[in-house]
Parts: structure tokens; sequence; C-alpha cells
């Protein structure tokens, strides 16, 4: 559980989507489901001022009942963006999304954004990498390996 994020990120790729603040929730919404993702950015200026997700859609837009076609994401996002940096091993970000209740994250270095985790992301990674080791250890039991 040593393996940086950084990793996660070579293998998934880097692409994040952001919106501005300035649209409605509808916009975003529609963003979101075009392009299949849970959770957008929200950058002004490119600089990322908020994140809104599936969950906020659910509890800020549709709990709270909001018209989407009239509120604003500056209204509705999240502004305190918990990030974390390339060298955050996969065990550090589980650490966060268990403690702050959060299922995506940010990659930032020196202020620039190098691309986006997410539970599923690091649940993939256990899997594959729990996956390969039981793998590894079938073919030394039954002798796959020369000694």
């Amino acid at each position: 559980m040593d393996t940086p994020v950084s990793a996660l990120i070579e293998r998934k790729g880097s692409a994040v989507h952001a919106v501005v603040s300035t649209i409605t929730i509808k916009e975003a919404v529609a963003e979101m489901n075009k392009k299949r993702i849970g959770c957008i950015l929200v950058s002004d200026a490119g600089k990322i001022v908020g994140i809104f997700t599936e969950r906020d859609v659910l509890l800020r837009v549709v709990g709270a009942d909001l018209d989407p076609k009239k509120v604003l994401m500056s209204e509705v996002m999240t502004t305190n963006v918990l990030s974390v940096t390339s060298d955050t091993t996969v065990e550090q970000t589980m650490v966060i999304f268990a403690e702050k209740k959060c299922r995506h994250l940010p990659v930032i270095d020196d202020g620039k954004l190098k691309g986006l985790v997410s539970i599923g992301d690091i649940s993939r990674w256990v899997a594959d990498t729990s996956r390969a080791e039981a793998d590894h250890l079938k073919n030394y039991i039954s002798g796959g390996f020369p000694s």
C-alpha cells in the first residue's frame, strides 16, 4: 500500500472535468451525465474554487427542494476542497476517504492539478493488487516458479 496515487493517475489518466461557478446546477449535472462522471470540479480563472458530486445533487439540491434551472453552482458546491499530492500513498488516501467521508480527491502538486482519484479508483487498485498477489502465491505453491 506504499503505492503513490500518481500510479493510479498514470493508470486511469489525468483528465479532469470542470465547470465554472456561474452555471446552473442543471447545466453542471448535464455535463456530469454527458461525461458519465460522479464528480466535477468547479474552476474560476483556472483556480479550483469548489467540487460538486452526485451526493451534493441529492442532499443540497433535491433534499433542499432547489430549482436546478435557477440555482448556480456557487450556491451549492463544496468550497473547502480537500486534495492530496501525487506522492500521497493509496493507504493514506483510504484514511482520508474514511475519516472525511468523501469519495473524490483532486491530486495537486505545487498548485497544479494532476488528476482526480476516487474511492472507486482505490478499490480497483486494492482488488487488482490482491488478485495479483494471490496469483503469485498460487504459482509459488503449485511449483510454477523455478527453484
